[in-house]
């Protein structure tokens, strides 16, 4: 720094600037990949309303319904939030969580009706989302939303 410093005054700050462009592009796009992250779990999850009980159902339960290919596409469909959870720099123990909830539901997933109403009850793409998010918050590679979490309740 010391020999920019002599030959440009003004080079180190400009370094320094740079520095901090380049934090905010990765913020920037670490906040761009969790809001899509949070489409695709609403999606999957929340994205349809049961009539009658009010309980919303997304693409998993519905894929669920389809013997055996169903609950096997809807784990592929939902390691695609583990994946990006890696790509954005997770932690090895929050990737174990996130896989081991994705498990979880395909493997009761399979359990004939008792397995369907697990895929609607139960909604680990939102758990994902709401765990990385709580993650990259606290580490500082996006910025605290106004809403502690995301936008969807996994309760209902």
């Amino acid at each position: 720094m010391a020999i920019i410093e002599t030959l440009d005054p003004t080079a180190a700050d400009r370094f320094a600037g740079a520095a901090r462009t380049g934090e905010a592009d990765r913020r920037a796009a670490a906040e761009a990949a969790m809001l899509r992250l949070e489409q695709f779990a609403h999606v999957m999850d929340a994205a349809f309303v049961i009539p009658g009980i009010n309980r919303r159902v997304g693409v998993d339960a519905v894929l669920g319904l389809v013997p055996g290919l169903g609950d096997l596409a809807g784990v592929c469909l939902s390691s695609y939030v583990v994946y990006e959870a890696r790509r954005l720099g997770a932690p090895r123990w929050l990737l174990a969580r996130m896989a081991m909830n994705v498990a979880f539901d395909g493997a009761v997933g399979i359990v004939p009706l008792a397995g369907d109403i697990f895929d609607a009850a139960f909604k680990a793409n939102l758990r994902n989302v709401r765990l990385l998010r709580r993650h990259l918050e606290r580490s500082g590679k996006i910025r605290p939303s106004v809403i502690e979490g995301t936008a969807y309740r996994i309760d209902g």
